[in-house]
């Protein structure tokens, strides 16, 4: 059997290597560069080293760190306490809105957004980085505040004492100011009506209002989409405007109204009462309108893009009037008015009220239904098909209803 050589491992760290250099070239007679050589390492590394060990010993050979003794970008002590502060009065905040707010309140040597975000990273007050694939996001926005109101309810949630807040919101197309933000105990018209009107009387009327099909604006009868609260807005000449069913971005500012209110408000609180509710409500409404930068305005704030509506809230709902050319026909309590021979529902919201038929100018036999100034839904005179005691809706495709319902 042959013999068998073995070899030990090698274990040499970088200390020992520049220790067992410097030894090895403090002898008297050494070829430096040669040693240099050996050990790979440059003649001026090599001297840097011998010239440390020859000053203090051994524990020189420590690598030391590269940071500069002097950083003329670092962040001044004062900005960096001066994001932190308003990060944490606003806990959701990142670094673009804190440098934005910081900018409005006139604080001198504002960090840039990236700076501010390194401040947040640097007191481990950010979650990890995500990595979000990106979205090309097609925005629309009205070209004048109160052109169009959006408003919905918020998701409810409980409350210490018994019971549930329902926050109800509305917020300005144009300038994404929150008009409405109220702890309500339910949703009901009966609700919703006083917080609007309240809306109304300080801020004046919209041009129109967008909706969901929930109550309670929206309608159970499947034939009419309006509700005793959506009259009273027509009334007032205010313009009813419903989002497609099942696609809540089409309240889509409303939508990311409710997110924002979600993570900076209501998971930060344990909620008492409806009093507690409303309270903290206001201080939010006050700092989203009035100081929260807000990106999709370029960073200024909803306040600063807001003004009130030249439209008054009347004392008294005005009068329903209606042109001398229309034929006037009051809608029974069951929703709906005979014309011609035919009946037609209109609604019960309608119910008492009178509605004018306007003769269409582009074919015989076809009438246009208006409450006040809106366009309700047209009648056509020549769907005799369907038979004189069948009930048809102004607002689709005729559709049979059983005699029985127009009582």
């Amino acid at each position: 059997m042959g013999n068998t050589w073995a070899m030990p491992w090698l274990i040499q760290t970088t200390m020992s290597q520049r220790h067992e250099f410097v030894l090895l070239a403090s002898k008297p007679g050494v070829n430096f560069r040669q040693l240099c050589r050996r050990f790979r390492i440059s003649p001026k590394t090599g001297y840097k080293w011998k010239k440390r060990f020859a000053a203090a010993g051994v524990t020189a050979l420590i690598e030391r760190s590269r940071r500069p003794k002097h950083s003329p970008q670092t962040t001044a002590a004062a900005a960096t306490a001066a994001v932190l502060a308003v990060r944490e009065a606003n806990p959701t905040w990142g670094g673009w809105k804190l440098r934005r707010r910081l900018l409005d309140l006139h604080h001198l040597a504002v960090p840039a957004a990236s700076t501010c975000t390194a401040i947040l990273r640097r007191a481990n007050l950010l979650p990890p980085a995500e990595v979000t694939p990106p979205t090309a996001w097609q925005r629309f926005e009205r070209a004048l505040p109160n052109e169009l109101w959006q408003m919905d309810f918020k998701g409810h949630f409980a409350m210490q004492v018994g019971g549930r807040c329902h926050p109800l919101t509305a917020l300005d197309d144009h300038s994404r100011f929150n008009l409405i933000l109220a702890a309500c105990g339910d949703e009901t018209g009966a609700t919703v009506q006083p917080a609007l009107t309240a809306a109304f009387s300080c801020y004046g009327l919209p041009d129109a209002l967008l909706i969901d099909n929930g109550p309670p604006w929206g309608c159970a009868d499947s034939l009419c989409p309006y509700t005793k609260f959506t009259v009273w807005l027509l009334r007032l000449g205010v313009r009813v405007l419903h989002g497609r069913p099942y696609h809540p971005q089409t309240q889509g500012k409303e939508e990311r109204f409710h997110r924002s209110l979600n993570e900076e408000l209501l998971v930060q609180h344990t909620w008492r009462n409806l009093g507690h509710c409303a309270q903290e409500f206001r201080r939010f409404r006050d700092r989203y309108n009035c100081e929260r930068p807000h990106r999709s305005l370029g960073g200024a704030t909803p306040a600063s893009r807001y003004r009130a509506s030249p439209r008054n809230l009347p004392m008294v709902l005005p009068t329903i009037e209606y042109a001398t050319e229309d034929k006037v026909q009051r809608v029974r309590p069951a929703g709906v008015l005979t014309f011609s021979g035919q009946t037609w529902h209109i609604g019960r919201a309608f119910a008492g009220l009178s509605v004018g038929l306007r003769p269409s100018t582009q074919a015989d036999g076809q009438w246009k239904v208006f409450f006040c100034h809106h366009h309700l839904g047209n009648i056509d005179l020549t769907s005799s098909k369907l038979g004189k005691h069948v009930v048809r809706s102004i607002y689709a495709k005729p559709s049979c209803l059983p005699p029985s319902s127009t009582a």
